[in-house]
């Protein structure tokens, strides 16, 4: 990063909007402000102002004045970047938005690049590597749960969990240290011993944050689901039921569906990426029949499934069937059309899938109870707001490489290997914490975290 250069860039999206900003960072932040807008009142520049203020004005250029603008000044070190910076709100046109950046690149700064302000945060100290990355995760977050677990990371909460973990580590190893140092040959197996219940603890901490981060990942990324079921119960109009609008043709006849349908929907606050199947059954009809086998495939590779059953009818052989080909699969049964009369006790469903909701689907009664047992089956009512998980691909890399160190290190205590070759798998296990939280991160892994950033952030 060039510290002398000044950033610019367009921190809202391009359409249409009531408001939209143009966000500067660096030495000449606050004079390109200035000599951008003209304020309303002589006497007051950007420049001039104190941080955490603003001003009113027009935005001019060499053509004159093009729009109205606040400009809000914020001063390093007290700033996100950790620069002078200052965001330029005007109307949210494109047109305006382009001309207001243009304008800025014209009066000396440079364009940011992809997450540029927040990776200036993080190399001026604002911002540990996790807590960066927290700031995707929010903008990311698609419901209330994914949104928390990123506020907790960027206030700090994965950040502390993984230092508490690395120092724990770094006395390991001091312990160690000294052990090789001065060695006491009667003590050897009760500190061996102690040494083995230290390092448990610390890779089953490391353990949780593992089995937390393939949850938190069903929140924020959302659960392949399917719904499957014989022809007519009712999987279509599920379907129509949960994405709020038309999405699969609905009618009496028997194998309306043929091909897989999708669509991504909330379920209250779980993100289901929803596929309605054709309608499993015997049949000579070559096309229908490939629509059931892709049904089946969709089912197999889905992470849940919801198998639909008419409650107006009893439970069929072909249900039986269908329920069967689930087994070990985290699924729920529907017992759909209770407004018409239900014929099906949840009794007869728990040999096969042990959680049952009764709903219609089609005047939507029973919808809260299907979020309900999703959050059961997936154990995601485990998870608490503000959970500190892990958000990134790179972190749980990071994590389970950890983890695998400290497993090396317990299967080398206990085949008798030296306390020298015990304290190198600690060091490898600290060195991927400190990595995870940005301490000891190179360059090229700072570099890939902050591609995958919007320009503007």
């Amino acid at each position: 990063m060039d510290s002398q250069t000044t950033i610019a860039a367009i921190s809202t999206p391009l359409s249409p909007a009531g408001i939209g900003m143009v966000r500067l960072s660096g030495p000449h932040a606050l004079d390109i402000a200035q000599r951008l807008v003209r304020p309303a009142d002589p006497k007051r520049s950007p420049a001039s102002l104190p941080g955490y203020s603003g001003l009113y004005g027009r935005v001019y250029d060499q053509d004159g004045e093009f729009d109205e603008a606040v400009v809000f000044v914020y001063r390093a070190p007290k700033s996100y970047t950790g620069e002078d910076v200052a965001e330029v709100c005007c109307h949210g046109g494109a047109y305006l938005l382009r001309r207001t950046l243009s304008r800025c690149f014209q009066l000396g700064a440079s364009p940011a690049g992809p997450g540029e302000f927040t990776k200036r945060a993080f190399l001026n100290g604002k911002l540990s590597l996790t807590q960066a990355e927290a700031v995707a995760g929010l903008i990311a977050a698609q419901g209330s749960q994914s949104a928390a677990a990123a506020l907790a990371a960027r206030d700090g909460a994965l950040q502390q969990r993984i230092e508490r973990i690395a120092q724990n580590l770094v006395h390991l190893s001091a312990s160690l240290a000294a052990w090789i140092d001065y060695p006491d040959e009667e003590q050897d197996a009760v500190f061996g011993e102690r040494l083995a219940a230290q390092m448990r603890q610390e890779q089953q901490e490391l353990h949780g944050l593992l089995e937390g981060y393939k949850r938190g990942r069903l929140f924020r990324d959302g659960i392949v689901t399917a719904i499957v079921g014989k022809p007519n119960v009712g999987k279509s109009t599920l379907m129509n039921l949960l994405s709020g609008r038309q999405k699969s043709i609905v009618t009496a006849i028997p194998g309306t569906t043929r091909d897989v349908v999708e669509s991504r929907v909330m379920l209250g606050d779980i993100l289901l990426e929803l596929a309605d199947t054709a309608g499993i059954r015997e049949t000579d009809d070559p096309v229908e029949a490939a629509g059931v086998d892709l049904a089946r495939s969709t089912a197999r590779t889905a992470q849940l499934v919801l198998v639909v059953l008419d409650s107006t009818d009893r439970l069929q052989d072909e249900d039986r069937k269908i329920l069967e080909e689930l087994s070990g699969k985290p699924a729920i049964a529907v017992i759909n059309k209770t407004d018409a009369g239900q014929n099906i006790a949840p009794q007869e469903v728990f040999p096969y899938v042990r959680e049952t909701v009764a709903m219609s689907a089609q005047s939507g009664d029973g919808v809260q109870q299907l979020e309900e047992a999703v959050l059961r089956v997936m154990e995601l009512d485990q998870l608490t707001p503000g959970q500190d998980l892990l958000i990134s691909e790179r972190q749980l890399l990071c994590a389970q490489a950890a983890h695998d160190q400290l497993a090396e290190a317990l299967e080398a205590l206990e085949n008798g290997m030296t306390f020298d070759a015990i304290n190198v798998c600690l060091d490898c296990a600290l060195d991927e914490l400190l990595v995870l939280t940005g301490q000891r991160a190179s360059e090229a892994v700072v570099d890939e975290v902050f591609s995958k950033f919007c320009v503007g952030k």
